[in-house]
């Protein structure tokens, strides 16, 4: 990655301290490596079957383990950091479990049993194809549930750091072996001014001291409040967020002559600070990395968290809105109380505005509203994810007219419409672009060898996905925590779909297709009859999620997110009147995906700017009229 000069936030090279904040003991960690070690093994040559022994890459893959430091430390690090409290409690309690002989025996039975002495084994002194069965047993076993969440997050966390960690020179020991690369591109704008560098202040860079000098220089007026240990700022708008919502809401209030205030808890990055890596960026683009479950681990969510929220990490699939075939006494909102994320500055902002705007996005909208003191029963229901599942097609690069790898090239350039005997289509297939830790966060685990032989097809391996328009809904009224329950119908159109992946990717000349359900399922396409293949079809189903009591299970994926604070033509059917404004609070409203009222059909990005075009355009003409002059 010679050349390229990215942000320091952005780049690789890991912690600078040894130290881990993660509170898990030794013998856990030692309990941990060994899970890790199971999960992504070392492997004898000899378990090398695709004839490239002489590539020392491929040689030091398969001979490489996630229970070398500081893998084990790491994936504890990212556990702590990105799932639930109650999830972390049962991981601690088990790893504290095999660490003992008594607990192995507890949750592993036989296989930790042994004619010599001592006779019972921890679970790290047990050899590799026995901590391997035990693995299987829990991630096949409907019995003890908690036994699978742990093999669950314990296999999402590992695989995601042990294919994302990168050194100090941006690299990773198993990115050559899977035919994986970081693009070098020079950085030849490097001193240019940044496009939002004369409206911006950037709170990580500031100190008490300098924060309120920063503040004014932008024309802001600014109060010092000793007593309440606050900065009072009054504007006319405040903007909490600045995705597709916020951001266009921001533009027309500012060009209409308003002094708006936009608040956004992610960084401000422009192209030119981009690494490619994939560990660094997720961590700061994206709502909890990239790794943001719903409580019952059946979905994956991915929300912008940077300035520009997902307009800034949209795949540039900008889709028409299709078309859709089908007084109250209130409070008043007076703005925002804001902490500062920086070590240097313990004063609170307090945003008096006369106008406020949520364009927090559909998980995040709801936890502001309720915890404001917002009652309408609206707030949080209704939400939509529209929910993907993944089939993936290996095109060895010797049998295919198709070269290259999958993560070259468009990101998206073409998206399919499944159509039901009605008609009425409710699924859309479309591209996938994942880089190596995501597409092994996916990835089924039936084995260590089958693992890290599907990994080494990564870059051959392209993935299709079935987004459905969803029936179903959920509910996010609190900050990370997501229920939500797939509708039947909306199973039914998904596994449509996913046959329909399947028969593309088999068109397109893959030799071997598959889904990412638990138990590895594939099919072997070369030289088959459509029969076979018809056969197989019928086994390919829209199952439950990891919490769920079948026997195999697989993961969702969301990157919409939509109606949980929906429009109504009053406060029983919605959160928000036709304009946008809370029925509850005057002055206060919401401008981003969580207003819409149901599902859309396609990728929601121009249809979110579009609602936030025209809600904007109301404040402003509210303001007109002296709506809100005080």
């Amino acid at each position: 990655m010679e050349g390229r000069k990215s942000h320091p936030l952005l780049r690789g090279g890991g912690r600078l301290s040894r130290s881990y904040n993660h509170g898990f003991s030794s013998s856990q960690i030692q309990s941990l490596a060994a899970v890790c070690e199971t999960l992504i093994p070392p492997l004898p040559v000899g378990n090398m079957t695709n004839g490239n022994m002489h590539n020392k890459a491929l040689y030091s893959y398969y001979n490489s383990s996630a229970s070398l430091p500081p893998f084990p430390d790491e994936t504890a690090e990212l556990l702590v950091k990105r799932a639930i409290p109650k999830a972390v409690f049962i991981v601690s309690l088990v790893l504290k479990f095999l660490s003992t002989r008594l607990g192995t025996l507890l949750l592993c039975g036989h296989l930790c049993l042994d004619w010599k002495w001592p006779f019972v084994h921890k679970f790290a002194e047990l050899p590799l194809k026995k901590r391997e069965a035990i693995l299987q047993k829990w991630s096949r076993g409907t019995f003890l549930l908690p036994l699978r969440t742990v093999f669950f997050l314990l296999k999402v966390t590992s695989f995601y750091t042990f294919f994302s960690l990168a050194d100090e020179n941006s690299q990773n020991p198993a990115w050559e072996a899977i035919g994986y690369y970081i693009e070098a591109v020079e950085n030849s704008t490097e001193g240019n001014e940044r496009p939002l560098e004369k409206g911006i202040v950037e709170t990580m860079n500031q100190s008490e001291s300098t924060l309120k000098e920063s503040l004014i220089q932008k024309g802001i007026r600014v109060i010092d409040d000793p007593k309440a240990n606050t900065l009072k700022i009054k504007c006319d708008v405040v903007i909490v967020g600045s995705g597709c919502g916020g951001g266009v809401a921001a533009a027309v209030l500012a060009n209409s002559g308003l002094k708006v205030v936009v608040l956004e808890k992610g960084h401000y990055f422009v192209p030119e600070d981009y690494s490619g890596l994939e560990g660094p960026s997720m961590n700061d683009l994206y709502a909890s990395g990239g790794i943001f479950p719903s409580l019952d681990g059946k979905f994956i969510c991915l929300a912008g968290s940077t300035v520009g929220g997902g307009s800034a990490v949209n795949w540039s699939a900008s889709i028409r809105t299709p078309h859709h075939n089908g007084k109250i006494k209130r409070k008043k909102c007076v703005g925002v109380i804001a902490n500062i994320e920086s070590k240097n500055i313990k004063k609170k902002l307090h945003i008096e505005a006369k106008v406020s705007v949520s364009s927090c996005g559909a998980l995040f909208t709801p936890p502001l509203l309720v915890s404001s003191g917002l009652k309408n029963k609206n707030v949080g229901r209704n939400l939509h994810l529209h929910p993907v599942l993944f089939a993936w097609g290996y095109f060895p690069e010797s049998l295919s007219e198709l070269k290259g790898k999958n993560f070259e090239g468009g990101i998206i350039t073409s998206i399919h419409k499944v159509v039901t005997q009605e008609s009425n289509f409710r699924t859309i297939v479309e591209t996938a672009g994942f880089g190596p830790a995501s597409f092994a966060v996916f990835l089924p685990w039936t084995s260590g060898h089958d693992m890290k032989d599907r990994m080494a097809k990564y870059s051959r391996t392209a993935m299709l996905f079935s987004l459905v328009r969803d029936l179903g809904s959920g509910e996010v009224k609190e900050e990370g925590r997501i229920k939500y329950g797939l509708h039947g119908l909306d199973k039914e159109n998904l596994k449509a779909g996913l046959r329909e992946t399947l028969r593309i990717l088999i068109a397109a000349g893959a030799v071997e297709v598959g889904t990412f359900q638990s138990d590895g399922q594939r099919f072997s396409s070369k030289g088959t009859k459509n029969e076979d293949l018809e056969e197989f079809l019928e086994t390919v189903m829209a199952v439950e999620g990891p919490g769920s009591t079948e026997k195999y299970w697989t993961m969702y994926c969301s990157a919409h997110q939509m109606s949980s604070c929906r429009m109504g033509a009053n406060e029983e059917d919605g959160a928000v009147d036709e304009n946008g404004e809370s029925w509850e609070a005057k002055g206060l409203f919401v401008c981003d995906g969580s207003v819409l009222p149901t599902a859309l059909g396609v990728n929601p990005m121009i249809t979110i700017e579009s609602i936030a075009y025209c809600i904007s355009n109301r404040i402003a003409e509210s303001f007109k009229e002296e709506k809100f002059s005080s």
